[in-house]
């Protein structure tokens, strides 16, 4: 039998419907919704044909607005859960109005403690690609001839590897990488798609994430793997919004790469091509079935072709050229 975390997210109720939408650009399709003001709304309704209300339906005409979910307790649901914690962070951040009222994000029944340690028991040593070997600080590997061995700690951040959006772009950097290029990670997570680029041959990185939390963990990964600072630079905030942030970040890069989710991407579509180098190549990925069109038209808009694409469960990551 499946075992289950329970997530819930309190909010307003008039944040719901946009935070639906974006948990679902996750690969979260089920929701159960508790919201007073639709109870209200039940409540007041003149052609309702009722005449007794359960004293626990009651009860809901106060409740905290809240969107449960239910995410696998194993290894790509533990990716989900820190992809739905960054989410809401980022509400948090943009909240100064109370649109999203008291937004917050809780495991039902399980400590944060908990939660921190038990997600390890999923995280073993495996395989991406002809080359790489992902593995936790905490596991041991005899590597093969070959071998180029990632060593990662997300913390509480995305991206140890396992999700199939990640190995699919640590699988497309195998074949881009040839030695010598220069890399920008636009929202870097654990920093894991950086690393896979060092180790592939890559002569240096740039780090991007609007968390500091995550740039922090990002710039720790690189160092964990051996990699000095003339190697990287790292740098926190929104490119799409901060084009002081863009200057800093500069151009000239032979690859880009953007793990994030559809929204983002068509939001950064008309930026990427100011940071490429001449024949560079975009790596696009986390994007879901239902949102592929929409996100390759807004790119084609923009001069990319699409010059190859992987698919797993239902999640796409794309190359692409100009």
């Amino acid at each position: 039998m499946d075992n289950f975390y329970q997530v819930d997210i309190y909010t307003s109720s008039e944040a719901i419907d946009g935070i639906t939408g974006a948990l679902q650009d996750y690969g979260v399709t089920g929701f159960i919704i508790k919201d007073g003001a639709d109870f209200e709304d039940f409540l007041a309704d003149k052609n309702a044909n009722w005449d007794y209300v359960d004293d626990s339906l009651m009860e809901l005409k106060n409740a905290e607005p809240c969107i449960t979910v239910y995410v696998h307790e194993n290894a790509q649901g533990r990716e989900t859960l820190e992809a739905i914690r960054a989410l809401v962070e980022s509400y948090k951040a943009k909240n100064s109005d109370g649109f999203y009222g008291n937004i917050r994000m809780e495991l039902a029944n399980v400590k944060e403690e908990d939660w921190a340690n038990n997600w390890k028991k999923y995280y073993k040593p495996f395989r991406v690609g002809k080359s790489l070997v992902i593995k936790p600080s905490w596991e041991n590997v005899e590597p093969k001839s070959g071998d180029k061995i990632l060593e990662i700690d997300p913390a509480s951040t995305f991206g140890t590897g396992q999700h199939h959006t990640t190995k699919m772009v640590m699988e497309t950097l195998e074949t881009v990488i040839k030695g010598g290029e220069r890399v920008l990670d636009l929202g870097c997570g654990s920093g894991i798609l950086s690393i896979a680029a060092l180790l592939l041959g890559a002569s240096d990185v740039t780090i991007c994430d609007i968390f500091e939390n995550a740039v922090k963990t990002a710039s720790e990964n690189i160092e964990k793997n051996n990699f000095t600072a003339e190697k990287y630079r790292a740098f926190c905030g929104d490119i799409i919004s901060n084009s002081e942030l863009r200057g800093k970040i500069g151009v000239g890069y032979n690859v880009i790469c953007a793990n994030i989710v559809a929204d983002v991407i068509i939001g950064m579509s008309g930026l990427f091509a100011d940071f490429l180098a001449e024949n560079g190549v975009l790596i696009v990925s986390g994007i879901i079935d239902e949102r592929l069109d929409e996100v390759l038209e807004a790119l084609s808009k923009n001069g990319w072709k699409k010059v190859s694409a992987l698919n797993e469960e239902g999640w796409n990551c794309v190359l692409l050229s100009r």
